[in-house]
């Protein structure tokens, strides 16, 4: 059979899609770009916040037009692992429901679909990282994400991943070394290491943080040029990886940590490890031991119990740190969290505003950062390909999708994935212009 994938929310789920598309080609079916085509439509949902829910439900919708009157289709994912029995009900159109643990299964909840029989399948957590064999680039084949672990221990209050997710589960070292190996095998330049917590890599299997060991030997394989870390938990950052960062040459100078909040009142309400001064320690050592760190962060507003001194603490502390790259989330009261059972639920007015301040502080910020780097050669990786000899890519700054772009020109014939040394001619909030100019090196 044809089938599509639709995926939405993180990076987690773009890799899960392809794990999926890796077992369905295995079984013989095909992958194809068009949903109007599909005999099998699979819309891989997020489900973390209201808005990732409300764009979910209406893809499901929008895939409704496209499937065909005998096809399929199926919802996948966070969404549907946490409200099977509520979107079984409400949404007749679609026929199959699983969770994020039922890819593995797929070929044959296919093979034994009855055509209008309507099934929901929700599989349980296992106790450990299950490999599920080959895996279908959709991204870019230069750069690839690689889940190192499964799951999530750390319980904040108002985060719904652990019971969508399970328990945290790391991967083998051997299989997550043996995959990339196979990505730089195809192409792949870049590896952008993924899980709940990143952090955390090793312990529950080895006994120990292994992480900085996963990167030293992930460091190894020719042909991968960058590494990246997103998701790192802020009290986990041990003096060994920062000291690898700081070593290892693939490693780019950049570092993601989603620190939700800087007030102690609202971290210890959040069920945070770190504390105001832990995270400012942490900050403090990365940047001392790597003076161009770039570091992205993400910030919650209006948390319950937000009052007016805990956001001006927050705001100080966005204009002192002056943080490279930042998002900002207004709270999302989540059922089956703690946070959605506090008292001084903050209106959503008050978080959105105070949303809006915090992204208007770092405008400027991210504008005389980037000023700063007016006459700078950079590394650039193209990613688009534009009319009469421009390009679109980004640097070893900044992680696909989510970060800044470098826009430039060059005499060269450049391809997606090639990476351009670029002398930055101007700057803006958040792009960077400039010009390439060639090095031998630069491969």
């Amino acid at each position: 059979m044809k089938l599509y994938i639709e995926t939405l929310g993180c990076t987690k789920n773009a890799n899960d899609s392809e794990v999926a598309a890796g077992i369905l080609e295995s079984a013989g079916h095909t992958i194809i770009t068009n949903p109007e085509e599909a005999d099998v439509i699979i819309v891989n949902t997020c489900g973390f916040i209201n808005d990732a829910k409300k764009e979910s439900i209406s893809r499901i919708f929008d895939m409704t037009a496209c499937k065909k009157e005998e096809g399929i289709l199926i919802v996948a994912g966070c969404l549907s692992q946490r409200y099977s029995k509520e979107l079984y009900d409400e949404m007749p159109e679609v026929d199959i429901f699983i969770g994020v643990n039922d890819y593995p299964v797929l070929p044959e909840i296919l093979k034994n679909h009855i055509a209008g029989k309507r099934e929901r399948h929700l599989g349980t957590c296992k106790k450990e990282f299950i490999e599920t064999g080959r895996r279908k680039r959709m991204e870019p084949s230069y750069s690839a994400s690689i889940k190192i672990a499964e799951g999530c221990n750390n319980i904040c209050s108002y985060c719904i991943i652990p019971s969508i997710r399970g328990p945290y589960r790391s991967r083998r070292m051997e299989d997550i070394i043996n995959e990339a190996e196979g990505l730089a095998a195809t192409g792949c330049k870049e590896l952008i290491l993924i899980a709940q917590d990143v952090t955390a890599y090793g312990r529950d299997i080895y006994g120990d943080l292994r992480l900085p060991d996963l990167i030293r030997k992930l460091c190894k394989i020719e042909g991968i040029l960058w590494i990246r870390l997103m998701y790192c938990y802020e009290d986990l950052i041990t003096d060994d990886l920062i000291r690898v960062m700081a070593e290892e040459e693939k490693v780019c100078h950049y570092i993601d940590i989603p620190i939700q909040h800087v007030s102690d009142k609202i971290l210890k309400s959040m069920n945070r490890r770190s504390t105001q001064t832990s995270i400012k320690d942490t900050l403090s050592r990365l940047r001392m031991a790597i003076p161009d760190i770039h570091i992205r962060t993400t910030l919650i507003t209006g948390f319950p119990g937000e009052d007016n001194n805990d956001f001006a603490e927050l705001v100080d502390f966005v204009e002192q740190e002056k943080f490279d790259r930042l998002g900002v989330f207004a709270y999302s009261k989540e059922e089956g969290t703690p946070a959605a059972l506090m008292k001084n639920q903050v209106r959503e007015d008050i978080k959105e505003r105070r949303k809006e301040i915090i992204m208007e502080k770092q405008l400027e910020i991210s504008l005389n950062a980037n000023i700063k780097k007016i006459g700078q050669l950079l590394d650039v990786m193209v990613e688009e390909i534009e009319d009469g000899g421009s390009y679109i890519g980004r640097s070893r700054y900044d992680a696909p999708e989510i970060d800044n772009s470098v826009l430039f020109t060059s005499d060269r014939q450049l391809a997606p994935g090639d990476i351009a040394s670029v002398r930055i001619i101007d700057a803006f909030d958040y792009d960077l212009v400039g010009m390439e100019e060639y090095h031998e090196s630069a491969e």
